[in-house]
């Protein structure tokens, strides 16, 4: 009976996800609120759907009782959020609020079958990153005042790398986080945001060649420290960002290709400057030389995706477990391993959606700081789930980020809200516009 309910579980997850990547494409088709209604309604019936049936699974394999309370604090925080949500900002995008709790149904699933315990703390992380940036949209609907402290927050987020340079917490092989006893959290998350408002606000009027000059020399110190920091990841966020916004200020076909030929001899001078680059490239071409060592991550993690193929082995039959960091750097593994390939390429395809959206409510902003910093954020998103998903699968190498709300990080989880709220007052200016 167990094995019949699992089974059944399996393939109708499957569904619900094809259903509702199909929704999140749909809705691209439409630009107000009113009409994208039908659209989000539906999306959320299959959130909750996919989510129940994962929880199902998940109550059967552990039979503990607390599981179904788990189950129903965690619906209980969905319909909350979207009726405040709904409620403090009627114009606000809903299939971005859709894809939001859809990306934390999988990664609330995934971290309860791998790690309960982390999974509760990750769910108390989520609750006060939503309490704590639902006033975000309303906070940046007056960015004026974001210009004003742009350049401050610049200078500090600065400060705030080179101090996890230097006294940072070492969590694998690199300088990440900094400690303050009772928790820790990841500065490079929220200097991220911080730089893209510094240089919205460099390049918001004056594109000549000093003003050019000055953001290319804070782009590279940021990545600088970040490589000097081993957090290479973060670097090629900054970089990809600082690259888009700009082309877009500028809308200078030289400056992009500037921009990658100096990206471009960075990454070879990074490789013979610092031991640590050569390494992960080293391990990123020939994984099963060490496999016991230094490859067993993205060894683990591409057995873990052959093995689960089109339709994945179900939850708790694959062995997810045995790849390192699978609930951080490699959770997307865990998603093809016991939920399929199938729901793999879904999540993908949902990412794009939301990607697709966000190009869309900054291609039609029309004053220059707003477009800049839609712009950024948008490619900060799209670079992050890249090098998550790339380097799962061996496309590119292993750099240490986060799935956006899929993943476990707190400093990630309210990052991403930031993200998510800011691109949402965006949607709204559009509108209002």
């Amino acid at each position: 009976m167990t094995t019949l309910l699992t089974s059944v579980c399996k393939y109708s997850m499957i569904i619900v996800m094809i259903l509702y990547t199909v929704l999140a494409f749909w809705s691209l088709r439409y630009k107000s609120v009113e009409n994208m209604r039908g659209c989000y309604w539906g999306m959320n019936l299959l959130t909750f759907s996919f989510l129940t049936l994962g929880f199902a699974v998940i109550a059967v394999k552990e039979r503990n009782i607390l599981i179904v309370g788990y189950y129903a604090a965690i619906m209980l925080y969905f319909m909350v959020y979207l009726l405040v949500y709904r409620h403090m900002y009627k114009k606000a995008n809903l299939a971005l609020l859709s894809h939001m709790l859809m990306f934390l149904s999988i990664g609330f699933i995934l971290l309860t079958r791998l790690n309960p315990k982390q999974s509760i703390k990750q769910y108390i992380i989520v609750v006060g990153s939503s309490v704590l940036t639902l006033i975000v949209p309303k906070m940046f609907a007056k960015l004026k005042a974001a210009r004003n402290w742009a350049i401050v927050m610049g200078i500090i987020g600065i400060l705030m790398l080179g101090i996890v340079l230097v006294l940072g917490k070492i969590t694998r092989g690199a300088n990440l986080y900094i400690n303050l006893g009772f928790f820790s959290f990841q500065p490079s998350e929220f200097v991220k945001i911080s730089f893209v408002l510094l240089i919205a606000v460099l390049l918001r009027e004056r594109t000549d060649i000093k003003r050019v000059l000055l953001s290319a020399v804070i782009a590279a110190v940021h990545g600088i420290i970040l490589v000097a920091s081993r957090d290479l990841g973060a670097a090629l966020i900054f970089f990809v960002s600082y690259l888009m916004m700009l082309y877009v200020a500028t809308k200078q076909k030289a400056y992009l290709f500037i921009g990658l030929i100096a990206g471009f001899f960075a990454c070879i001078a990074a490789y013979y400057l610092f031991a640590h680059v050569r390494v992960r490239v080293q391990t990123w071409l020939h994984p099963f030389a060490d496999f016991y060592g230094k490859g067993n991550q993205i060894g683990n993690s591409l057995f873990g995706i052959g093995t689960g193929g089109w339709f994945g082995q179900g939850l708790y039959k694959g062995q997810p477990s045995k790849t390192p960091e699978v609930i951080m750097d490699c959770i997307f593994t865990a998603v093809c391993e016991e939920l399929g390939g199938i729901i793999g390429i879904c999540l993908i395809l949902i990412c794009i959606a939301c990607l697709l959206m966000f190009i869309a409510v900054a291609a039609e902003l029309y004053l220059p700081f707003y477009k800049l910093i839609g712009i950024g954020l948008t490619a900060i998103y799209g670079t992050q789930v890249f090098l998550t998903i790339g380097g799962g699968i061996k496309f590119i190498p292993l750099t240490g980020v986060t799935l956006p709300l899929v993943s476990y990080g707190g400093s990630s989880v309210l990052s991403t809200f930031i993200i998510f709220g800011i691109m949402q007052e965006l949607y709204i200016k559009r509108q209002n516009e």
